[in-house]
């Protein structure tokens, strides 16, 4: 577990460093360039390889056990998760729902947690979406005081809106054959 731990715990300390520690950020920027973003991406790296391999290690504690149809819960939100969080996109102009939420990448993020902590009531997925269902709040609570007020950007054209739907639905498909290649069933009862 402290593999899986340690993992969390990196992955929030580097996503907060630029809101906690905005002028250590800046200097570290300024002494190494654009090679600072490199190793910030290392470290992120580093702490999803730490979760992984933390969370396939752990042994199985159980501390509740899911309803049953919780699996269906957790597909049909992940369908969710993963437009939200593609409402994002990039910056500019959004798709409709990225014009009604400020955060839709780091709700879409916590969304998924939550859904993977519907069928998952072992400590180590506790620990794992747990800990990243709190970090994305957090960030979201972070990002809101720094920046004030929000003004919602303008929208796309309806186009975009299919476009992300066939994305989104691309993106499940191949979610669900990786998790069926590591021996992950998604679609079970």
């Amino acid at each position: 577990m402290t593999v899986l731990i340690l993992g969390v715990v990196l992955w929030a300390v580097v996503h907060f460093f630029k809101r906690l520690a905005p002028a250590s950020r800046g200097a570290m920027t300024a002494r190494m360039g654009e090679a600072s973003k490199g190793v910030i991406a290392l470290l992120l790296v580093l702490s999803v390889v730490l979760m992984v391999l933390g969370y396939r290690a752990a042994d199985f504690t159980s501390i509740w056990n899911p309803a049953a149809g919780m699996t269906h819960a957790n597909n049909l939100l992940m369908l969710v998760a993963l437009y939200i969080y593609g409402a994002g996109g990039p910056k500019g102009s959004k798709v409709w729902l990225g014009t009604k939420l400020r955060h839709p990448q780091l709700a879409g993020f916590a969304l998924w947690a939550v859904a993977h902590l519907l069928p998952n009531g072992d400590l180590a997925s506790i620990l794992l979406f747990g800990g990243l269902l709190v970090w994305s709040l957090a960030q979201m609570a972070l990002i809101n005081r720094a920046e004030g007020p929000w003004t919602p950007p303008a929208r796309r054209p309806f186009k975009s809106e299919v476009i992300l739907v066939v994305i989104t639905l691309v993106l499940y498909a191949l979610i669900a054959a990786v998790h069926m290649w590591l021996g992950k069933v998604p679609f079970g009862g």
